[in-house]
């Protein structure tokens, strides 16, 4: 009997999770012993390597390492080309990670894996989800569901302690930052709004420390460390090693070495959180902006979640309990608990399948209401000005699964076809949202009418916000379809499906 198990793939760390036969959500330790899984891959020698192995050869094989690569997820331009002449776009080199995490997985259950429900950032986009949702399929495992990392955190959170009320969880991974706001009634998680910075996490903490080590560095007559090889990878990770440290000491003392002179360097936890105040503003802004959106105030959050790794920073907890005016809940592990929120999800799904008893709360049964973190519009013309602007149908927060028409005439007479075009954003200029269809429009063949026949378009998002489009001749009173639209980010169905028969004779160390 295969399982469905909850997967966190993470910026930096990853994990797996299932729950037990004790109805407890539990991680699942890999091959190493380890419960959490570094997010990189080694391309050196006959097969990828991927976890610690992988993470210890950043510095002296940096150009063979991809790390980070979930920044990239959704970003058509990015590629990685290994020295064995292979090119690797981030849905592949993320689904070796899933493989491995899948493999790790089967070790310990003993049970094929076959399916499994991946968090990604609430602020990721449809673009960034789809490509989610194809590293799954490159990796042999069905995506059953895509779930918001902070809601994740929440039911998991919910699960154990049976809490009630309304919740802040503030999520600052490696690479990404989110805040959501839900209330917790019973078994009922409601997610009252959602925000976040799909580029902003640990990472900018590493590089703002990076730069004042550098410029330290050089001061005492060393060379640029920043030179994109090996000289800037062993800075990168000296700078995360003392990041860690200044979380627990006030001094941290680091040995830097080039090509010329080796020193020791020192570095203060007030050096660290003076330079990187602006970035924690960003979060503490974002939060602010959340809250708003919920239409509350600080006195009615009563409980903060902080997850991930980056929420160890002493700087972080200070500026929350004091923004907040409360301590926040530690009973959680930050680098875990959204894989066994993951795994709650899992069970729910084999739970609607299968007749497993269901998980509950307090004895009521757990039901999850998210929204959108993205709005979803089209371009049209402005009557009064006349200028093309960006019009939002399905605005950001909307709960989700989400429909709302827009109507349109047919321009000419025996016109046969509409092209429909998908904005992802909420503000009014074209500049600053996406087009999800780029220069290759949804097509849609309709019958020849006069000119001004009635045409209605349905935008969608369903619940793991896939963006769909339904088209209906109101002349005829018929559908002509629904489509899943084709992101011009995204591997084409024809890409998936090459990268997973070559994925499946491909070996994960």
């Amino acid at each position: 009997m295969s399982r469905i198990v909850g997967i966190d793939l993470g910026t930096t760390y990853s994990a797996v999770a299932v729950v037990n036969e004790f109805d407890h959500p539990e991680v699942l330790t890999n091959r190493d012993g380890e419960s959490i899984t570094p997010s990189v891959v080694l391309f050196q020698g006959d097969m990828p390597l991927v976890g610690t192995v992988a993470k210890r050869a950043a510095t002296t094989a940096p150009l063979d390492v991809v790390e980070f690569v979930k920044r990239a997820m959704g970003d058509a331009s990015w590629r990685f080309d290994a020295t064995d002449g292979r090119t690797y776009r981030p849905e592949e080199v993320s689904a070796l990670i899933v493989k491995r995490l899948k493999e790790d997985a089967e070790l310990a259950l003993g049970v094929p894996v076959t399916e499994a429900v991946i968090t990604v950032p609430a602020y990721f986009d449809d673009a960034q989800r789809q490509a989610t949702r194809d590293a799954g399929r490159i990796a042999g495992v069905k995506v059953v569901r895509v779930l918001n990392e902070p809601t994740a955190a929440a039911i998991a959170y919910g699960l154990s302690s049976g809490f009630n009320g309304t919740i802040l969880v503030y999520d600052l991974g490696g690479g990404t930052f989110d805040v959501t706001i839900l209330r917790i009634d019973g078994g009922s998680f409601d997610i009252l709004a959602t925000g976040g910075d799909r580029n902003l996490g640990g990472f900018n903490w590493d590089g703002e420390l990076m730069r004042l080590l550098n410029e330290r560095y050089t001061a005492a007559g060393g060379e640029d460390l920043l030179d994109g090889g090996e000289l800037e990878a062993g800075l990168r990770e000296r700078a995360a090693l003392a990041k860690h440290s200044l979380s627990s000491v006030e001094r941290a003392r680091v040995v830097l070495s080039g090509n010329t002179m080796t020193t020791t360097l020192e570095v203060s936890r007030a050096d660290f959180e003076s330079i990187t105040s602006g970035l924690l503003s960003r979060t503490r802004e974002m939060a602010e902006m959340v809250r708003d959106d919920a239409g509350l105030t600080w006195d009615d959050i009563d409980r903060v979640l902080l997850v991930g790794g980056s929420t160890r920073m002493p700087m972080v907890r200070r500026m929350v309990e004091n923004a907040i005016g409360r301590p926040i809940e530690r009973r959680i592990h930050p680098d875990e608990i959204v894989a066994l929120g993951a795994a709650v999800q899992a069970r729910l799904v084999e739970s609607e399948r299968s007749g497993v008893p269901n998980l509950t709360v307090n004895g009521n049964r757990i039901k999850v209401g998210d929204v959108t973190s993205h709005g979803l519009g089209t371009f049209a013309i402005n009557p009064n000005t006349g200028r093309l602007e960006n019009t939002v149908i399905i605005p950001h927060n909307t709960k989700i699964p989400a429909k709302h028409p827009s109507y349109f005439t047919t321009v000419h007479d025996n016109q046969l076809e509409i092209d429909v075009e998908v904005t992802i954003g909420d503000d009014t200029d074209p500049e600053y949202v996406r087009n999800a269809t780029g220069d290759k429009p949804l097509r849609v063949r309709i019958p020849a009418y006069p000119a001004g026949a009635p045409i209605e378009v349905i935008y969608a998002y369903d619940i793991d916000q896939t963006v769909f489009v339904e088209v209906n001749d109101l002349t005829a009173r018929t559908s002509l379809g629904t489509f899943e639209v084709p992101n011009i980010a995204n591997m084409s169905r024809s890409q998936v499906a090459d990268a997973a028969n070559k994925m499946r004779t491909t070996e994960v160390g």
